[in-house]
C-alpha cells in the first residue's frame, strides 16, 4: 500500500489540473500563435509561468485504484500488475484468464 499522503498530493494535483485547464490551453494557444506579436506571446508565457506547477498535467502520475502503487500500472484496467494478477486469479476481471502452457 503507497503512503496516503502520496496518494492524496496526486488527487490534489488532478483536481489543480482540472480547474486551470481551460485558462492553461488559452494561455498556451495565445503563445503558440505565430501570428500574433512577440510582445503578446510572451506576456502569454509569462501569465502561463505564474501558474501553479501543480496544475500541469504531465505532474499526474498513474496510480493503481486499488494500492496506490505508481509503478507497474495498466491503463486498460487504472490497476497496477499486482492488483491486476490478484483480481485475475480471482475471476473478478471478465475476459481475463491466468496463462498455463
Amino acid at each position: 500500500m503507497a503512503k496516503s499522503s502520496s496518494i492524496e498530493r496526486n488527487n490534489k494535483r488532478k483536481k489543480m489540473t482540472k480547474k486551470y485547464s481551460g485558462k492553461r490551453a488559452r494561455l498556451k494557444e495565445i503563445a503558440m500563435n505565430k501570428e500574433l506579436s512577440i510582445e503578446e506571446r510572451f506576456e502569454a508565457q509569462l501569465k502561463l509561468a505564474k501558474l501553479p506547477r501543480n496544475s500541469s498535467k504531465v505532474r499526474i502520475r498513474n496510480r493503481c485504484l486499488i494500492t496506490g502503487r505508481p509503478r507497474g500500472y495498466y491503463r486498460k484496467f487504472a490497476i497496477s500488475r499486482i492488483a491486476l494478477r490478484d483480481l485475475a486469479s480471482i475471476g473478478l476481471i471478465p475476459g481475463v484468464i491466468k496463462s498455463s502452457w
